[in-house]
């Protein structure tokens, strides 16, 4: 969910937020039912339906084959064939109903410029993977800028940055929070998948591990207390000159989790006294 916004020009929505994916991987779903499901919540919900397009693949080789997906499915020309494919389907010479007429707001996502080069071909707004890849998206959202076509839908370059961010009372806390996905990240690197354990868990299979090289296993992690998270985000900001960005939160207990969206809430926008 994100916060009100309108594509190409400053208009606002009456509801304070907008409601979809953060990524339908088209590889994996034809691009008439895509059309036809996010053109149905379009339909229902006029001006608050975002439909985030990705490439990647998603899960394991097992998971593709069930699938049935072709072997070619994500490489760029197959997905650019499938997004042109997507975006014709909200045309109003389109067979696609009820997507004719009832277009979401499309993003195109990516953690390399080939994603934002096929966004700016198509006029698209572009949204960069920092969780994913942190140190590409600078030069990502570069050519976004650079290379960006106005479109009928967008007139300027709409652009924003996803980062998982942990946020707590401290930094220690904070730091033990993310213990849980430091050590998923870890256990995926060394080809075991395991769910997001317990801080507790994750502390005791920390321990004695070298530390630097448990967090070279997620470098676009953000954490700490509310003052250092708020520096930290301001620096990605800056180095890829996106004014929003889409934070994501993996925390093991929803009630912390929670938390740290209040703390980081006030932290970017401090409450006005009284």
């Amino acid at each position: 969910m994100r916060g009100a916004r309108g594509a190409g020009g400053g208009h606002r929505v009456r509801h304070g937020l907008r409601v979809g994916a953060g990524g339908v991987l088209l590889p994996n779903h034809p691009p008439l039912l895509v059309a036809e499901r996010w053109g149905m919540l379009a339909a229902l919900h006029p001006g608050r339906i975002d439909l985030g397009i990705g490439r990647a693949p998603g899960g394991t080789p097992a998971t593709a084959a069930a699938l049935r997906r072709p072997p070619d499915a994500t490489t760029a020309p197959a997905h650019a064939a499938a997004l042109g494919e997507l975006l014709s389907c909200f045309e109003p010479e389109s067979r696609a109903v009820p997507a004719r007429g009832n277009r979401p707001e499309i993003w195109l996502l990516g953690s390399s410029d080939t994603g934002a080069r096929l966004a700016a071909e198509h006029g698209l707004p572009c949204a960069h993977a920092h969780h994913l890849d942190p140190e590409g998206v600078p030069e990502a959202a570069r050519v976004y800028r650079e290379s960006f076509r106005p479109s009928a839908h967008l007139a300027e370059p709409a652009r924003l940055v996803s980062v998982a961010v942990i946020c707590a009372e401290s930094d220690a806390e904070a730091e033990r929070l993310a213990g849980s996905t430091r050590w998923k990240t870890l256990s995926r690197w060394r080809g075991r998948r395991i769910l997001l354990p317990s801080p507790e868990r994750a502390v005791a299979e920390l321990a004695g591990l070298d530390r630097a090289e448990v967090e070279s296993c997620s470098p676009g992690l953000v954490v700490g207390s509310p003052r250092t998270v708020r520096r930290e985000l301001l620096a990605i900001a800056a180095r890829t000159g996106s004014t929003e960005l889409m934070i994501t939160t993996p925390v093991h207990d929803h009630a912390r989790r929670r938390r740290s969206y209040e703390l980081l809430a006030d932290a970017v926008h401090p409450p006005r006294p009284g």
